[in-house]
C-alpha cells in the first residue's frame, strides 16, 4: 500500500522531485539543478537488546553505509535517532532484560561515538518512553547524505570486477538478519551475542574518503555500481549487484579478521564497515591507489556476468555454490496471511500506561503543566543531545536547542551544498500514544512529521518522507490486522498532504517472552521521518519567542478528544474524553501546513511551534523560557470544533495546529495568508517571567517560566 501510494503521486506532478523512490540503500530526491539528497533510516532492535552500545553503534554505522552505496556515493551530512524505552523506573524487569537506564545510556553512547568519529553532526531525534519496551526497545538510526545528480544511479556491467574496500570479515555479525527477524527470549543474550557485529568508525571514515575520491575522480568515476555489505553481507550485496548478470566470486580472496573461516561463513558474515564495487579492470590500478592514500584495505572477489546469469561461488579450487538469479531473485513463493481488524485486542494492546502515577489532587493547570514538563516524553533530552556534535561539517543551520535558554527545536535544518542558500529540514513525528488506532497514529504521525518541518522553514509542497514499522509478530492475525491500518494511513495520509515515501523499513517481531511464558508486546509503533526544502536559509525559523508585544496566533482547531493524551498519562481526570482519540483531516491538515509555511516564507512570523504532546500550555511554555519571555494567552478565544472544555483547550493534543508569534503591524496581512483556515489570536508577548492563562474575563493561573524550565530542565538525567 505504501508503494501504491508512491505511485500514485508519481503519476501525477512529482516526477522532477522524486528522482527515484525505493532504492535499494537510500530514497533520493532533487534538492537543487546540480545536486540531490538521500536518506535513509532503520532500526537495530534485537542486537541492541542484548548488547545495546555496540547494537545501537553498528546500526548507525550500517545507516551511513546505505548513503554511500545509494547511486555512486553520497556524502553523508547528517544523522538521525529515535530511541523508545522502558520507563526508567519501570514496574518490573523481567529476567534477560536490561535495566532500561542503561540501555538508554548505552544506545546514546554507540550512537554517539560513532557519529561523531566519522565527523557526521547528529541533529534531529527523539525518546518516547512506555515500559512495553522493556523486552525489545526501539533504535532508529538514520542518514542523509547529498550528491551530485549524475550520480544517482549506477549499475554493474558484464566485465566489472567485484570490488570489496573497507573492514575485514569475521564471524560477528552472522545470522544478524535471521536473529533480528525472531522473537526474542529470555535466553537469548546468551545464545546470539555473536549476531551482533562489532563496529569501527575509523575504518568506515577512511572507507568513505577513498569512495568519494574514486567517485570524483578527475577522468570520471572509477566504479559502475557500489552498496554496502548489510543483512547477509557478501550474499546480499553481490546477489543485489549480479541480479541481471551474475557473479562469479572467489571467497577466499577475503581479507579475514583471524584464521579458520569456513567459507559460508565468509559469504553470510555481516562484519561492519564493507562496501562492494563493480569497477572496470582499467580503473583498478587508479582505484588502487586511492585506497592506499586513505589506507583502505581492499580485494577483487571475482568478477560480475556468467553466460547463464548465475551466482558462481568458488573457495581455493573448489566451486562450493552455483545458484540461478533468477531463482535468488524470484523463485521463493511469497505467504499469504490473515489480516483481522480487532479494536478491542488493539486497545489492549496499545500500552501508554506509566507505573505508579497517582492521579492530580485537582485540576490545577500548574500543577499539570509541570507533570507535563516533567513527563519523560515532553523533558529535556538534553543530557542526549549534549553528547552528539551537532556542528561538525559547518551546515547547521537551525540545531536542537533553539533561544537564549536552550527550548527544544522542532526539526533541523542544514545546508547540504555550502556554496547554496538553500537548506534542508530534518523532522519526525510518533504518534504512539494513538496506537489503540494504527490508521490514526500513522495519520498523525505523518502530519506531525510535516507540521515539525513546516515550523522551521520547510516548503510543504517539497516533503519527502520514509516509514519504520515496528510491530509486535505478526503471526496473529489481530497484529496483522492493525499493521495493515497503518499502512492504509501512509496510503492515505502521502497522498493527501502529497509526500511521496521514498524509503522505508519494518522490523515485525518486537515481542520478549520471559522465563514465565508471559509476552511482553511493544506497543504497535510507525515513525515518519522526512526531509524538506527551506528555500532560502535565513528564513529558517526557530521556536523561541523573540520580541515583547508580538501578538500569538493559534492555527488550526482544537477538540475534546484526548484519549492517547500525556494529559490522562500523568494522572488526569480520566472521565474528559479518554475514548476520543485525536483525528487528522486530509484536507484541513495539508492546506493548514501551507498557509502556515506562507506566513513565514513571506517574513510575516517571528516563531513558530507545533503543537503535540501536552497541548497548547506545554507548547506556550516551552516557546516563552526558550526565549526568555513572559506570555499571556486567553483559552477563551482559541478556534474549536464543537463544544470544548477548558481542560481540553489546554492540554488536547489534536493534530495540524501551530502557535505563531507575529509582529503586531503585521496581523491584518497574517489573518489574510491563512484565508479560511481556523485561527485564533489568543495573548501576546511579554517581558518577565510570567505564563498568564486566562478563560476570558477569569484569571486562571499564573505560572513563572523559569519554575516550568527548571521542571523541564531536570526531569530525566542519565
Amino acid at each position: 500500500t505504501v508503494a501504491a501510494a508512491t505511485h500514485r503521486l508519481m503519476n501525477e506532478d512529482l516526477d522532477e522531485w522524486c528522482l527515484s523512490v525505493f532504492v535499494d540503500n537510500a530514497g533520493i530526491v532533487g534538492f537543487d539543478d546540480e545536486h540531490a539528497v538521500c536518506m535513509k533510516v532503520e532500526t537495530h532492535n534485537h542486537p541492541s537488546a542484548i548488547e545495546p552500545y555496540g547494537g545501537a553503534a553498528t546500526g548507525i554505522g550500517g545507516c551511513i553505509r546505505d548513503i554511500m552505496g545509494t547511486g555512486l556515493a553520497a556524502k553523508p551530512i547528517a544523522a538521525t535517532d529515535v530511541f523508545c524505552v522502558a520507563t526508567p523506573e519501570p514496574a518490573e524487569v523481567p529476567a534477560g532484560c536490561i535495566h532500561p537506564r542503561r540501555v538508554l545510556s548505552e544506545v546514546v553512547g554507540g550512537v554517539r561515538d560513532y557519529g561523531n568519529r566519522m565527523g557526521i553532526p547528529t541533529l534531529d531525534g527523539a525518546v518516547w518512553f512506555d515500559d512495553a519496551y522493556v523486552g525489545n526497545p526501539l533504535v532508529y538510526c538514520g542518514c542523509l547524505g547529498v550528491m551530485p545528480n549524475w550520480a544517482i544511479e549506477g549499475d554493474a556491467r558484464p566485465g566489472d570486477r567485484i570490488i570489496a574496500l573497507g573492514g575485514r570479515t569475521g564471524r560477528d555479525g552472522i545470522h544478524g538478519a535471521t536473529f533480528s527477524s525472531a522473537e526474542l527470549t529470555d535466553t537469548h543474550a546468551d545464545e546470539f551475542s555473536h549476531a551482533v557485529q562489532i563496529g569501527n568508525p575509523i575504518t568506515e571514515k577512511t572507507a568513505l574518503d577513498a569512495i568519494l575520491a574514486a567517485r570524483d575522480y578527475p577522468t570520471g568515476c572509477l566504479y559502475s555500481a557500489i552498496t554496502d555489505c548489510g543483512a547477509g553481507g557478501f550474499s546480499s550485496a553481490v546477489g543485489e549487484m549480479g541480479e541481471k548478470i551474475g557473479a562469479n566470486v572467489h571467497l577466499d580472496r577475503a581479507p579475514l579478521k583471524y584464521a579458520g573461516l569456513t567459507p559460508t561463513e565468509i559469504w553470510i558474515s555481516e562484519a561492519q564497515e564493507r562496501m562492494v564495487l563493480a569497477v572496470p579492470e582499467e580503473h583498478i590500478a587508479a582505484l588502487a591507489e586511492l585506497c592506499e592514500a586513505h589506507a583502505v584495505e581492499w580485494c577483487d572477489l571475482g568478477e560480475f556476468g556468467t553466460p547463464d546469469c548465475e551466482l558462481i561461488l568458488h573457495y581455493e579450487d573448489t566451486e562450493v555454490g552455483r545458484l540461478s538469479m533468477a531463482f535468488m531473485h524470484d523463485g521463493v513463493p511469497m505467504p499469504v496471511r490473515e489480516a483481522v481488524w480487532d479494536s478491542e485486542w488493539a486497545r489492549q494492546e496499545a500500552g501508554g500506561r506509566d507505573p505508579q502515577v497517582l492521579p492530580l489532587d485537582s485540576n490545577d493547570f500548574s500543577e499539570v503543566t509541570t507533570r507535563l514538563l516533567s513527563h519523560p516524553n515532553l523533558a529535556s533530552k538534553a543530557w542526549i543531545i549534549r553528547q552528539y556534535d551537532h556542528e561538525v561539517q559547518g551546515g547547521s543551520v537551525v540545531k536542537p536547542f533553539a533561544g537564549p535558554n536552550n527550548g527544544p527545536s522542532d526539526a533541523a535544518v542544514v545546508r547540504p551544498v555550502p556554496s547554496s542558500a538553500k537548506a534542508l529540514a530534518i523532522g519526525n513525528g510518533l504518534a504512539t500514544g494513538l496506537a489503540r488506532d494504527p490508521y490514526l497514529m500513522g495519520l498523525a504521525a505523518i502530519d506531525e512529521c510535516v507540521r515539525n518541518m513546516v515550523c522551521v522553514g520547510a516548503d510543504p509542497s517539497r516533503i519527502a518522507i520514509l516509514d519504520n514499522f515496528c510491530w509486535p509478530g505478526c503471526g496473529d492475525a489481530r497484529n496483522l490486522g492493525s499493521l495493515v491500518r497503518a499502512s492504509e494511513a501512509c496510503l492515505d495520509g502521502g497522498i493527501a498532504y502529497r509526500t511521496p515515501f521514498i524509503s522505508g523499513k519494518d522490523s515485525l517481531s518486537n515481542q520478549f517472552s520471559t522465563e514465565d511464558g508471559r509476552t511482553i508486546r511493544v506497543p504497535p509503533t510507525l515513525l515518519i521521518s522526512g526531509m524538506g526544502i527551506v528555500p532560502e536559509d535565513t528564513k529558517s525559523m526557530t521556536m523561541d519567542l523573540k520580541r515583547s508585544g508580538s501578538m500569538m496566533i493559534l492555527v488550526g482547531s482544537s477538540t475534546d478528544h484526548l484519549g492517547g493524551s500525556h494529559y490522562l498519562r500523568v494522572g488526569g481526570d480520566s472521565s474528559v474524553g479518554q475514548d476520543l482519540l485525536p483525528v487528522t483531516d486530509l484536507t484541513r491538515g495539508p492546506a493548514t501546513a501551507h498557509a502556515v509555511h506562507a506566513v513565514i516564507t513571506q517574513g510575516m512570523a517571528r516563531s513558530a511551534h507545533d503543537l503535540s504532546e501536552g497541548g497548547l500550555l506545554v507548547a506556550a511554555a516551552e516557546m516563552a523560557f526558550a526565549g526568555g519571555l513572559g506570555i499571556d494567552i486567553d483559552l477563551a478565544k482559541m478556534p474549536v470544533d464543537g463544544d470544548v472544555s477548558i481542560t481540553a483547550r489546554a492540554f488536547a493534543e489534536d493534530p495540524s495546529r501551530y502557535l505563531l508569534e507575529v509582529d503586531p503591524e503585521q496581523l491584518d496581512t497574517v489573518v489574510h495568508a491563512l484565508g479560511e483556515i481556523p485561527y485564533g489570536i489568543i495573548g501576546t508577548v511579554c517581558d518577565g517571567s510570567s505564563m498568564v492563562v486566562r478563560d476570558g474575563e477569569a484569571m486562571l493561573v499564573t505560572m513563572n517560566t523559569t519554575d516550568l524550565h527548571a521542571a523541564w530542565s531536570g526531569a530525566i538525567h542519565q
